[in-house]
């Protein structure tokens, strides 16, 4: 006779330490989202609500302004992201080289990501005037025409991605700093020792080596390309004209019009934005760290 033991039931007891997050990330996320999507299919004010279905979406998409800052969101996000990249990769493998005052040059890099965004933007409109600011008179005084950098339709937005570059570039720079500290110096040894050149090593060693840095720098640029706002609102407010307006910046010209239907649905195109781009990307990043 076998003797057989009650089976014990797990407590629900450790289970009960999920719900204050539950309850706070139910408050500050699936409510507001739920509340965005329900509000897109509407025409609402501040006290009433009528559903009109798609109509704002439809109108979104047949707005040319409109399109126009899906577009620039677009492509400011991947600038930015695409140069916050390779110049963090670069400035931190010189960084971690023997340099001279590395440390220094390691808090002047770093500097800006502490700085207020709405004060760079402020600060590098007044250095961006046309005919005032310092770049173009420095310019002037080596013999260039400065360019317009923030009233010129073609330059606006890529003026703000280069600010918005030597803003971020730090926080990029200081990811790869610890993603080159984790490899280990026996690589590079034994590489020396087979008698590899330096862009040998930086390309059969740094570069897949560092590729968990890789990864977050891209991921994070690329979140905070397509949610930029404040630096591109200080500098532009979207303009000239709509050249260097984002989804946003839309967005928010659009709830001081009063058309709070049409910029909810503009939150949802962000949000649904964000979420087609960053999750297959990041499952593809993963897919092949995995398989290398």
């Amino acid at each position: 006779m076998t003797e057989t033991r009650p089976r014990s039931r797990k407590s629900p007891y450790p289970l009960w330490f999920f719900i204050p997050a539950a309850i706070i990330y139910g408050v500050l996320f699936l409510v507001p989202t739920v509340s965005s999507l329900w509000f897109s299919l509407t025409r609402w004010d501040l006290s009433t609500a009528e559903f009109i279905g798609l109509e704002n979406f439809q109108q979104f998409f047949s707005e040319p302004f409109l399109v126009k800052g899906l577009v620039n969101t677009l492509i400011y996000a991947v600038t930015t992201s695409g140069l916050k990249t390779v110049c963090g990769l670069l400035l931190a493998v010189m960084l971690t080289s023997n340099i001279f005052a590395r440390g220094f040059l390691r808090t002047l890099v770093f500097f800006p990501v502490l700085v207020s965004t709405i004060g760079i933007g402020i600060t590098f409109t007044v250095m961006m005037h046309p005919t005032r600011g310092i770049i173009n008179v420095t310019l002037e005084t080596l013999g260039i025409p400065g360019p317009g950098w923030l009233t010129n339709p073609a330059l606006a937005l890529f003026s703000v991605a280069l600010v918005d570059l030597w803003k971020g570039v730090g926080l990029a720079t200081l990811i790869f700093i610890a993603g080159l500290a984790a490899i280990s110096p026996d690589y590079y040894e034994a590489a020396r020792i087979d008698g590899a050149t330096r862009p040998q090593q930086f390309f059969r060693i740094t570069l897949p080596l560092v590729r968990p840095a890789t990864i977050t720098v891209v991921t994070l640029s690329l979140i905070g390309g397509l949610r930029s706002f404040d630096l591109i609102w200080a500098m532009t407010r979207g303009g000239p004209g709509f050249s260097s307006d984002v989804i946003a910046s839309v967005i928010y010209k659009q709830y001081q019009a009063g058309f709070y239907g049409l910029s909810t649905a503009g939150n949802v195109i962000l949000f649904a934005l964000i979420a087609v781009i960053i999750l297959p990307l990041t499952l593809w990043f993963n897919r092949r760290g995995v398989e290398e």
